[in-house]
């Protein structure tokens, strides 16, 4: 089961939740609020799972989910790309890059979010 979860998300409400909800399920967070904080974050935090929203300011989740591809220890790493980007485009698109998944944010409970971490 994935322990370490990187969460990014500029929404603070809900990166609240996402880390509230994770942290009661026994995983060990950290959080960044833009694609740029989060390579950061991945220098030194091993991440086993990424949670990546796609509309962040700075460095959005598409060219985040780019970076993170190239660099070859991060390549098998799950990313779970969650958004509420929902067009069938956006979705091919992060699929392309090598998103491991793309969740709807308005059809995703935190509790669907927490079994399908601990399901990885």
């Amino acid at each position: 089961m994935a322990s370490k979860i990187l969460v990014v998300e500029d929404d603070a409400f809900l990166l609240k939740a996402y880390k509230f909800k994770l942290e009661k399920a026994g995983f060990e967070i950290q959080v960044a609020t833009n694609g740029e904080d989060a390579l950061k974050v991945l220098d030194t935090f091993p991440a086993q799972v990424v949670l990546l929203d796609l509309v962040m300011p700075r460095k959005d989740g598409f060219a985040t989910l780019e970076e993170i591809r190239k660099r070859p220890e991060l390549k098998d790493l799950p990313v779970y790309v969650v958004s509420n980007l929902g067009q069938k485009e956006e979705i091919d698109r992060v699929m392309a890059l090598g998103a491991t998944d793309c969740l709807i944010k308005s059809n995703l409970s935190m509790d669907d979010l927490v079994k399908k971490i601990q399901a990885i």
